[in-house]
């Protein structure tokens, strides 16, 4: 027999276990982009072909899960992705600004190793600090908006799911931030190819498990068009 609660104790006999929530972090598909430039937060950069057939990929393998809400970034690409899945699911897509690509000073160019913008001496003082970053958004700040995203999502769809579409290097620093490890790092070796899902799960408010998948197929992660 269980004891009564003494007197100013809460009487917690009755109290079920606590409610599991799965929150899906989707990187968007792959982008148009034949001029191989770094996009970031720029207008106009819709997912190529390949791109759709990947959202449609992530909409067939979440077909059978109890998907409550799907929010995205604002960028048109992370819209067009989280496009099929809200479809299957019969709720509309909403945004959150915390789900936006990291800002960047490199915006517009190209960047790739060998070419372009690095090769230029005028932009080297843009690279003298690696920590924060000195070229763009703080690690950290991007950490704390996207866990506001996931937050607001997961007590929304408590019990259920809920799936965030974002950008690489925001799902990655949040990762990162999430499992206690240093936010700078190096890009090439990410684990968040187009298209894939980084799945945090929830015991109530606690944070249990987080499950990496591809259900659209692996990529390179320092190829344009992330």
């Amino acid at each position: 027999m269980t004891a009564a609660p003494r007197s100013g104790e809460p009487d917690l006999s009755d109290a079920g276990p606590a409610v599991e929530t799965i929150v899906h972090v989707l990187r968007h598909g792959e982008v148009h982009n034949p001029k191989g430039i770094l996009y970031g937060r720029l207008p106009g950069f819709s997912l190529s072909v390949t791109g759709r057939a990947q959202a449609g990929a992530v909409a067939r393998a979440l077909s059978d899960h109890d998907i409550a809400v799907v929010i995205a970034s604002p960028l048109q690409r992370a819209q067009e992705t989280a496009a099929p899945i809200a479809e299957r699911h019969g709720v509309i897509v909403r945004t959150d600004e915390n789900l936006i690509e990291a800002g960047n000073t490199f915006e517009g160019l190209r960047v790739s190793v060998g070419d372009g913008a690095l090769r230029k001496p005028r932009h080297w003082w843009k690279l003298r600090d690696p920590f924060t970053p000195s070229w763009g958004e703080p690690y950290l700040q991007i950490a704390h908006r996207m866990l506001a995203a996931v937050n607001k999502a997961r007590v929304e769809a408590a019990g259920r799911e809920a799936v965030l579409v974002s950008h690489q290097l925001p799902v990655w620093t949040l990762r990162r931030f999430l499992q206690g490890q240093r936010l700078w790092h190096d890009p090439r070796a990410r684990q968040c190819s187009l298209a894939s899902l980084t799945s945090l799960v929830y015991q109530g408010d606690t944070l249990v498990d987080i499950v990496y998948s591809e259900p659209a197929g692996g990529s390179d992660p320092t190829v344009h068009g992330a």
